[in-house]
């Protein structure tokens, strides 16, 4: 395989864990991972800074464990954001057109799009264009070249708090990286786990974080509704250390070995033990306690996620079901609870398309990673065009003077 462009970086910056993954995409569309790296993450509550420091130095740990891995030098990243923060919106913009549809006109009817009524505290990370209207007829997935006196643009416009968005970018630039672009993390994920086919169907990304639960709605190709909740898979570590009476960390390590999301597959005689809290006693209690504990945290997150698929007025157009990723998607029995809950085919999402000679990033742990390289090669790629089309065009004026300066001359 031929490398097809440089090396891009993807900086995942979680509630519970840094990850910095460095891939080179191939011509047939897989991704070639030639680094990575990742530390656990503090300094972070619910997907915002609280300890700036600290967030540096997870960054600064994450950094370092990539250069054991790989000898490439690290300038830039792609870094994602989440976190209760994070609020989208829809909204339209029209301008008129010249006959035929150009690269500024999408440009244009983008920041038309922008023009809605911000407070001083928040900032757009992304204006996601849903369809394009030409003349009154919608539907329209890319409108260049298309002929028209009129164009309009229903976008999903996300917003996060200036001052969040400000700390994840200061953890970054201060661990000395350059940010090439800030991403929300389910969009990112969508870049890793989805398929086109599932997007055009209609389908409901779930990305479970530590601190976080982010979804994001996916409709004929596009993303047409996006949300955060403020629960994770810490909150079912919590629930876990008090109603065992155990640490975190104990109750961390019985989550990973021990737990389900469905008590009633586990077997009633089966016993664990569990340290307590002072460390000075080991206990035995049943596995299915274990399980009903986190049943009940994952029924009311997946009951939350059920009110937003309603809200989104989608709910009827999710034919491609339900993809499930992030660090707390790997507990057994997920998936069938998900679909018991929300009525709709569920699957894990794994990051596709992946080459790697550390088989642990085939693993839905490192889908927001993955997927914030295959978003920085996709925004690459557009870079590249539209240069090339700037250059095409600066050559064609200056032909064009050429000619007219010689037709001037005979």
């Amino acid at each position: 395989m031929v490398k097809k462009r440089e090396i891009i970086a993807g900086l995942d910056i979680g509630t519970t864990k840094v990850c910095l993954v460095l891939a080179q995409l191939y011509n047939d569309n897989t991704l070639g991972i030639v680094g990575i790296g990742t530390s656990t993450s503090w300094g972070l509550q619910r997907g915002m800074v609280v300890d700036l420091e600290s967030a540096v130095d997870s960054v600064k740990q994450a950094l370092k464990k990539t250069k054991i891995t790989t000898d490439i030098p690290i300038d830039s990243v792609y870094v994602g954001i989440a976190g209760a923060h994070i609020f989208s919106i829809n909204n339209r913009g029209k301008i008129t057109i010249e006959q035929e549809v150009k690269e500024e006109d999408i440009t244009a009817v983008l920041e038309k799009a922008k023009n809605i009524d911000l407070p001083l505290d928040r900032k757009i990370i992304h204006v996601l264009p849903r369809e394009f209207i030409i003349d009154g007829y919608g539907g329209v997935k890319d409108p260049t070249g298309m002929a028209g006196f009129s164009m309009e643009v229903e976008a999903h416009i996300i917003t996060g708090a200036s001052t969040a968005i400000e700390n994840i970018a200061k953890s970054v630039k201060k661990a000395g990286l350059k940010i090439e672009e800030i991403v929300l993390q389910p969009v990112a994920s969508a870049e890793a786990v989805l398929t086109q086919a599932e997007k055009e169907l209609g389908v409901v990304l779930v990305d479970i974080g530590g601190g976080t639960t982010d979804i994001a709605i996916f409709h004929k190709g596009n993303i047409w509704h996006t949300a955060v909740l403020p629960l994770g898979g810490n909150h079912v570590t919590n629930d876990i250390a008090i109603g065992l009476r155990t640490s975190l960390l104990e109750a961390e390590n019985l989550k990973i070995k021990y737990g389900h999301a469905l008590s009633y597959l586990i077997d009633p005689r089966e016993k664990i033990d569990v340290v307590s809290a002072s460390q000075k006693e080991v206990r035995q209690v049943e596995r299915t306690f274990l399980s009903e504990i986190i049943e009940a945290r994952m029924e009311e997150i997946f009951s939350l996620i059920v009110g937003e698929v309603k809200k989104s007025g989608y709910k009827d157009y999710l034919a491609g079901g339900v993809v499930i990723t992030g660090g707390a998607s790997l507990l057994p029995g997920l998936t069938k609870l998900v679909e018991k809950k929300l009525g709709l085919p569920a699957r894990l999402g794994i990051p596709e398309q992946v080459h790697s000679m550390l088989d642990e990033v085939n693993s839905p742990i490192y889908a927001t990673a993955v997927g914030l390289i295959r978003y920085g090669f996709n925004y690459a790629s557009c870079k590249e065009e539209e240069k090339q089309e700037e250059t095409s065009s600066l050559l064609d004026n200056f032909w064009q003077k050429v000619k007219k300066w010689f037709s001037d001359f005979s």
